[in-house]
């Protein structure tokens, strides 16, 4: 039996991969239709299912939150469109979870049936099934270019505060040119970039505007204030 080949997902910096498809809230054409927009598309294994379930919840919960940061959200799956419509009225009808009840899902959500958007962002995995995407997070800028890819097995639920944080983190980065550390959030010390020679090594050593452990390792203060207005336009 011939052992079904996966493609290799895409990579950071690179643009990202084109398709056309039908979601529960109409046709697309990405990444055109979301120009100017940074986007999260991301996959789940299946309908029905009850971490997909909590996740959907969840990003619905958080989608207002992810817009003021103009940030879209997309999912997809390899199920059918009707099998999506089903699933999420069920989620809005039925199904509570952490205080969330009554969740609307707004946000489109991809028929992929014919796999061939989950193959193209290398989404199915080799010990995984090979019917089931895994749990892919693809952070896409406004021009297209995939800046950050998160991947979890079937079995693990998404951390949503550090999808959050990361689209902030990254928006911050572009807007400021700095670096965030571990852990980094609004508010907290920024990293700014290693001297590129010796004279300004030094020059940073002694600018009175940084804090230098030493000359490859300063930081310095930038104010959430800043961050919010920057990035969430506050």
């Amino acid at each position: 039996m011939e052992e079904k080949q996966f493609n290799p997902m895409p990579r950071i910096g690179e643009k990202a991969p084109e398709f056309k498809a039908i979601t529960t809230q109409g046709d697309i054409n990405f990444p055109q239709d979301y120009k100017g927009s940074w986007v999260i598309l991301f996959s789940h294994p299946a309908d029905f299912t009850p971490v997909c379930t909590s996740e959907f919840m969840t990003f619905a919960s958080m989608e207002k939150q992810f817009a003021e940061a103009n940030t879209k959200l997309v999912g997809l799956s390899v199920d059918g469109l009707y099998s999506h419509i089903a699933w999420l009225r069920t989620i809005k009808e039925k199904i509570e979870y952490r205080g969330m009840k009554n969740v609307e899902i707004k946000f489109p959500l991809i028929e992929d049936i014919t796999m061939e958007v989950a193959e193209k962002y290398g989404m199915m995995m080799p010990g995984e099934s090979n019917t089931k995407a895994v749990r892919a997070v693809f952070m896409i800028d406004p021009k297209g270019i995939i800046r950050t890819i998160i991947y979890y097995p079937l079995s693990l639920g998404r951390n949503f505060d550090e999808l959050y944080r990361a689209i902030i983190a990254l928006q911050t980065a572009d807007e400021f040119g700095i670096a965030t550390p571990a852990d980094w959030r609004p508010g907290d010390d920024v990293i700014v970039s290693p001297a590129g020679t010796c004279g300004s090594a030094q020059e940073r050593v002694e600018d009175k505007n940084l804090d230098c452990k030493d000359w490859f390792f300063c930081t310095k203060k930038l104010s959430k204030e800043e961050v919010l207005k920057k990035v969430l336009k506050k």
